[in-house]
Formats: C-alpha cells, sequence, structure tokens
C-alpha cells in the first residue's frame, strides 16, 4: 500500500513570481490562494480549500544546500500535467492560445486512454492539460 495520497504541492522556481502568477491565473486558469508577492504566490490546482497546491517562488528552498546538484543546477524547467476533464479540454486548450501562447498538440496517449496538449510557461516549465478519455 502506498504511504502517498496524491500530491500535495508542486513548488516552481521562476524569475519573477508576480509575471508568473499573471500566468498561472489568467492563462492555466487556477484559482489564487494568496496574492504574489516578490517571493511566493500559490495557487488551488484542485478546488479552492482543496489538498493540491501550485506555488510559484524566487529565492532558495529549505534544504537546497543538501542538493547533490551544484550551485545554479539544483533547480530548473520542469514537466507537470495538470488534469482537465474531457468535457472542458477543448475550452481550455482555447482558453490557453487565446493569450498568445502557442498550444502543441494534440498528443493521444493510447496507453492511459487520454488526450493531451502542452505549452511553456514565461520560465520555460512544459505545462501539459492531460485529460482521460471517459469512452
Amino acid at each position: 500500500m502506498p504511504f502517498s495520497q496524491g500530491l500535495a504541492e508542486l513548488v516552481l522556481i521562476v524569475e519573477d513570481v508576480r509575471q508568473a502568477a499573471a500566468f498561472y491565473r489568467d492563462v492555466v486558469g487556477l484559482a489564487p490562494e494568496t496574492e504574489a508577492d516578490e517571493a511566493w504566490a500559490w495557487f488551488w490546482v484542485d478546488a479552492p480549500g482543496g489538498a493540491q497546491r501550485l506555488a510559484l517562488h524566487r529565492g532558495p528552498l529549505l534544504f537546497e544546500e543538501h542538493s547533490p546538484l551544484p550551485e545554479g543546477a539544483r533547480w530548473g524547467p520542469i514537466h507537470f500535467a495538470l488534469n482537465v476533464p474531457h468535457e472542458r479540454l477543448a475550452e481550455a486548450v482555447a482558453h490557453v492560445r487565446s493569450h498568445g501562447v502557442p498550444v502543441y498538440g494534440p498528443v493521444d496517449l493510447d496507453w492511459m486512454h487520454a488526450r493531451s496538449y502542452y505549452f511553456y510557461d514565461p520560465d520555460a516549465n512544459l505545462v501539459e492539460f492531460w485529460s482521460p478519455d471517459p469512452a
């Protein structure tokens, strides 16, 4: 039995927290948990008050000095997927495109019975809208 019951939070290291926060609020459509400041912004990934959050941060994180990677290479662009209901996928993709953000796909992931679209945030993180096909 796994110890984990799901992802609690994901922290992205960004260059400009306010700019990244505007992207995740206005383009991706996440609901803010906090107002963005120079160092942090928090968003709900599921329903507000839920268990899954995305944070944007500028500066070091706890225990960063213990990383096995050298300073300057400890963090960098990553890929993550957001689960978008099948019936809202076209709307979500159109919304991202309406902000002038290039969107790539669709990619049909037959082995997962899902369809995905991909786009980059202002800090070169690859964001995926992942949508399982209920059929």
